[in-house]
């Protein structure tokens, strides 16, 4: 397996302002480069980690052993945060992270059917429980769906065209393979197009999207992940493509601004002001090291915010 290499990790730990007795969340486990180095800044801290892919879970539990017993690895997705907290008696807590990329050995185990360059079984799960997998979408869906989901989910500009292609294939055939799939694009799209970068890139994010729900989990989880920070703890979130960075950005927008009714006014009364601050104005990108080192760092951004009242 492929060492999986975390990404604006300098940048993300100084930025979640760890103490020694920190509570902290790490809501996408992975395997376990924020949290390793999360466990290692609080000794008398705790940390609780959540994923739902039992692998990962497996190789960060023998890492996190190697550091400390102070943690507990939770196997669910990060939309029930505050549930699965709760049941643990946790209703505040100093530091939330989410890493949102595809962990390399995701991208690396072909079985798993991420991968636009290898060919295996159309899957894309995250989590291998889900009953919903790429093939079911890829085969299953009518071609408005299809259209809408690669046009929404993966802002490809021959959304329509491949979705019909899509449909017209499977009617002689089961679509089976990811590069099965990868074939149907790329005799879909223009050569110009299919020689500027791959053209299967944002028809798969598309389809991972749709099969993990990501985006509203993601918005839920947010709002959940902001209710339970403490005063003065941060929540910290690392994008991969704009859709995420936009539902990130805009919630942080809103709980950081001033109410609109008093906006302006020379003294506003403490109950107007925002219970967030921005920690950083703009998004946080990768040194041109990192983007040296690790290729796949390429489209990442980390935004953070904290709780002041």
């Amino acid at each position: 397996m492929e060492k999986h290499i975390s990404v604006l990790l300098n940048e993300t730990i100084s930025s979640l302002n760890l103490k020694e007795n920190s509570i902290v969340v790490d809501a996408t486990l992975g395997y376990g480069g924020h949290s390793s180095n999360i466990l290692e800044r609080i000794k008398k801290g705790y940390l609780f980690a959540f994923d739902q892919d039992s692998e990962a879970i497996r190789h960060s539990t023998d890492r996190l052993k190697n550091i400390g017993t102070n943690f507990t690895i939770i196997k669910s997705n990060f939309v029930n945060l505050k549930e699965e907290l709760q049941k643990r008696n946790i209703d505040k807590v100093d530091a939330i992270l989410f890493d949102l990329g595809v962990s390399s050995p995701q991208l690396d185990e072909k079985e798993r059917g991420f991968s636009y360059h290898e060919d295996a079984p159309l899957d894309m799960r995250m989590d291998q429980d889900n009953p919903l997998s790429a093939k079911d979408v890829i085969n299953n869906y009518d071609e408005k769906d299809l259209a809408r989901i690669f046009k929404d989910y993966g802002e490809d500009k021959f959304a329509k065209k491949i979705a019909g292609k899509i449909v017209k294939y499977r009617q002689t055939k089961e679509i089976e393979t990811t590069l099965e799939l990868v074939d149907i694009i790329k005799n879909t799209v223009p050569i110009k197009y299919r020689l500027e970068k791959h053209p299967a890139k944002q028809i798969f994010q598309a389809i991972r999207i749709e099969v993990n729900n990501e985006l509203e989990v993601l918005d839920k989880a947010l709002k959940q992940a902001l209710e339970l920070l403490n005063i003065n703890g941060r929540l910290a979130v690392i994008t991969f493509h704009s859709l995420e960075d936009r539902i990130v950005k805009q919630t942080f927008k809103k709980v950081s601004e001033v109410d609109s009714r008093v906006k302006g006014l020379p003294n506003i009364p403490n109950e107007y002001l925002p219970d967030f601050k921005l920690v950083n104005n703009k998004a946080i990108t990768p040194s041109s090291e990192e983007l040296q080192r690790n290729t796949r760092s390429r489209s990442s951004k980390l935004r953070v915010i904290e709780r002041i009242k």
